[in-house]
């Protein structure tokens, strides 16, 4: 008698779990469309408060590029008003505080874009080094800046333009 008795327990058990075992099959596709969707909307309304964001941190790299750009630079510093040593620290200090200004913008930009920054900034400081190191000792702040935009004009594209129409098609695929 004991064992019809676990006979019908393990029956109970086994009709159970295989009861349970169907309502799962047949509710697991219903729970992981709603778990879909609502990470969908999770991501939606994420978006929907990032893009801001992100539009601002476009703005902003682009103003940076803008900022460090040496045409606009010379004009900010008074180039004329220093000697070509003093002006060349000027600049310099001058990219790199506008860079650690932006620095956060990175978080909110592609990786493309912020390359980009990186690389125009790091340009910059070569483009001012190569045009101080050509100037003789004693030279005025104008002739350092003349230098700066004769190197800038001898090349074939302006790298200023360039990264901006790069940020500008990077920003185009966020629509």
């Amino acid at each position: 008698m004991n064992f019809s008795f676990l006979y019908e327990v393990v029956k109970l058990i086994i009709a159970g779990i295989s009861v349970v075992g169907v309502a799962f099959y047949l509710f697991k596709p219903y729970l992981d469309n709603k778990e879909k969707l609502q990470l969908l909307e999770l991501k939606k309304a994420a978006g929907s408060q990032t893009l801001p964001l992100r539009l601002q941190a476009y703005e902003r790299a682009i103003l940076l590029i803008d900022r460090i750009n040496p045409a606009n630079l010379l004009i900010r510093l008074n180039a004329p008003a220093h000697t070509a040593a003093e002006l060349h620290s000027l600049i310099v200090a001058e990219v790199r505080n506008e860079f650690q200004h932006n620095v956060t913008q990175q978080l909110y930009v592609s990786p493309r874009a912020w390359q980009v920054v990186k690389r125009i900034k790091a340009d910059t400081i070569s483009l001012v080094n190569n045009a101080a190191q050509m100037q003789t000792d004693g030279a005025s702040g104008l002739e350092l800046g003349k230098s700066i935009l004769h190197h800038l004009s001898q090349l074939e594209t302006d790298p200023y333009d360039a990264s901006l129409n790069l940020i500008r098609a990077d920003l185009e695929e966020l629509f």
